[in-house]
């Protein structure tokens, strides 16, 4: 029976979710399997991964042939590094300690690599955030300063406002237009009684 090694979907649509599974080649995608090795989860950044290395490990020296996607995350998780150096102990050229030594330094190190992106990440996002809140206040006080303005009283600029005033002052009042229009009135009330 030839065995895959291979993702199964899961999770709703448009927000997939993997187990990572030993399966028979001729089973459904999503279908009948022999070992559920591990989860993969894309939707974070960076990608959540969570992986049985020592079962994983066993599976490939049965002869179980991983996927593309699924040689990627066994290669990010040093399953296939563990894999092959247990191929060299099984020759004869490692030792079992130095086995071990050289899969413990190369996690210490991908951790490293991993922590710095996350570090990485932490960091953008807190200097968007910082632009984000810059921008913001920056409109509020464009805001501010446009209806300060806009409370204020409006006045031209040449010097016309002296000239206005004057104006206003020659005027003539409102009342004695008044007047002015009902006199005639009474004169040709009076006119028109003699």
């Amino acid at each position: 029976m030839p065995v895959k090694i291979r993702l199964q979907r899961h999770g709703k649509k448009g927000k997939p979710f993997y187990w990572v599974v030993a399966a028979d080649a001729r089973a459904k995608r999503d279908g009948k399997f022999l070992e559920k090795l591990g989860i993969y989860n894309p939707n974070t950044n960076p990608a959540t991964i969570e992986l049985n290395v020592d079962n994983s490990v066993q599976w490939l020296q049965n002869g179980a042939q991983p996927t593309d996607t699924a040689r990627a995350i066994l290669s990010y998780k040093g399953v296939l590094l563990k894999h092959h150096l247990l191929g060299g102990l099984r020759k004869g050229a490692l030792t079992e300690e130095q086995v071990e030594e050289k899969f413990n330094a190369w996690l210490e190190e991908k951790e490293k690599s991993v922590a710095d992106k996350v570090g990485g990440l932490d960091k953008a996002k807190a200097d968007a955030k910082a632009k984000a809140l810059q921008a913001e206040k920056e409109v509020n006080e464009k805001r501010a300063a446009e209806a300060a303005a806009a409370a204020l009283p409006e006045t031209p600029e040449d010097g016309s406002a002296e000239e206005e005033v004057e104006a206003l002052e020659e005027a003539p009042a409102p009342e004695a237009a008044v007047e002015e229009t009902e006199a005639p009135k009474e004169e040709a009330t009076t006119s028109e009684e003699e």
